[in-house]
């Protein structure tokens, strides 16, 4: 289990797969309170024909440091590591939080992505007074019921019970000055006016479910980008989890138009 420490924090990460396979490496980043497992699927697929990268962000699942409170912050992490792996190029796939992230990275080192997937992703939270008043109220319940609501509702109905109450556990373990903080990165981030800046094609995920990032939001997005290109799976807003080999085939065509 690699590590790689980065301003304070040491990360662990998977590096895996041909150094020389299939086109340039595809980086996978997860969202809030998740961690690097979340793209199982895809990373046993691809990793038998090119090089994948996937990494735990700081506070989340094997890597260590304390929470930070800008999406930048956590961009920086991730081209930190990067670096330190030579990857000049990548294809930067990510997942709620990881594809704030993964937008990040986009408009401030254009040079560095081949391509863009972002699945469950949007680049600005917006929602009703009254539904941003009950997102802040909600920051001041106990600890374990705030991180337990938020992800139950994550998932699609008739996901079953016995998976989302491991996952619960799985994030309510993830330490509460990570948590807190980067809820409230989340709900500041805004980039929409500036991805009409973003030139590389772009693959845009979501679950037709999603009420945590609901998909008006997402298309809202999809309008401003100049080559994107959208793919709506019947699912919540886990889609790696909930419907794993349809998020990979996805990828697998968007990664084979790209490759002709």
């Amino acid at each position: 289990m690699p590590q790689l420490e980065v301003h304070g924090a040491e990360l662990t990460y998977d590096d895996e797969g041909p150094r020389e396979g299939d086109g340039v490496p595809l980086v996978f980043i997860h969202g809030w309170t998740a961690n690097r497992h979340r793209w199982d699927h895809q990373m046993t697929h691809f990793a038998r024909t090119r090089r994948v990268i996937r990494l735990d962000l700081r506070g989340h699942g094997d890597s260590g440091g304390k929470g930070v409170r800008t999406i930048a912050e956590l961009a920086e992490d991730v081209t930190a590591l990067l670096d330190h792996l030579d990857v000049e190029r990548a294809v930067l796939v990510g997942h709620s939080m990881g594809g704030m992230i993964a937008q990040t990275i986009t408009l401030d080192q254009p040079e560095r992505v081949e391509r863009l997937v972002l699945v469950d992703s949007i680049s600005r939270m917006t929602y009703s007074r009254g539904r941003g008043l009950l997102m802040g109220a909600s920051t001041l319940v106990p600890f374990k019921l705030f991180v337990a609501a938020n992800i139950r509702r994550a998932f699609a109905p008739g996901f079953p019970r016995e998976q989302v109450r491991a996952y619960i556990q799985a994030s309510a373990d993830t330490p509460r000055d990570v948590v807190m903080p980067l809820y409230g990165a989340m709900r500041a981030f805004d980039v929409l006016d500036r991805v009409g800046d973003i030139r590389v094609p772009t693959l845009m995920v979501h679950g037709y479910h999603d009420i945590q990032l609901p998909l008006r939001q997402m298309l809202r997005m999809a309008k401003a980008y100049p080559d994107a290109v959208v793919r709506i799976i019947d699912a919540g807003h886990e889609l790696p989890v909930e419907k794993p080999a349809e998020l990979t085939t996805a990828l697998d065509r968007f990664l084979a138009c790209a490759e002709k």
